[in-house]
């Protein structure tokens, strides 16, 4: 199928959604989730929740506010998420000592046996997503991508604190 092609006999490309980052954006984050579901479904984890846990593992005992603002999250998904994986038993949380009022999370030894083991999966989807651009065309479309992100950070639902 040429690039001028869709998928149906004599059907042509609709030009105007290809000029539509938004629409391309999006489009390509529902291939990264399809790919991350491919590799890393048996896991039984989503995109998100490895984020969380890739977070926890470097940062263990993150608060959950902090936790949200590192992947860009709103306070209320996080803590969900955090539901999710505490009743697997992936990730514990405790009150902070000289905070009630503040949660902080940490991946068990499960958590980290899991995350270890789900590594390369993880690689491979990212590396699927990439793999049709070379090296060079890698690094400037991460560059062009983050600067993207950076730029217009503050106007997403949830800004990433790292900015």
């Amino acid at each position: 199928m040429s690039r001028g092609e869709a998928s149906g006999p004599g059907r042509k490309r609709p030009d105007i959604m290809v000029r539509r980052p938004g629409f391309l954006v999006r489009r390509l984050h529902q291939i990264f989730v399809s790919i991350y579901f491919q590799t890393c479904g048996r896991f039984g984890t989503t995109p998100v929740q490895s984020s969380i846990m890739q977070v926890l593992n470097s940062q263990p005992g993150i608060d959950q506010a902090a936790l949200a603002a590192e992947i860009g999250l709103d306070r209320t998904t996080t803590s969900n998420v955090l539901s999710r994986l505490e009743a697997r038993r992936i990730v514990r949380r405790e009150v902070h000592p000289d905070d009630r009022r503040t949660k902080q999370a940490f991946l068990t030894s499960q958590g980290k046996t899991l995350l270890l083991g789900m590594q390369d999966a993880i690689e491979e989807a990212h590396g699927q997503l990439m793999g049709p651009l070379n090296r060079d065309e890698r690094k400037l479309f991460l560059s062009l991508l983050l600067r993207l992100v950076e730029e217009n950070n503050d106007k997403g639902r949830s800004a990433l604190s790292w900015f």
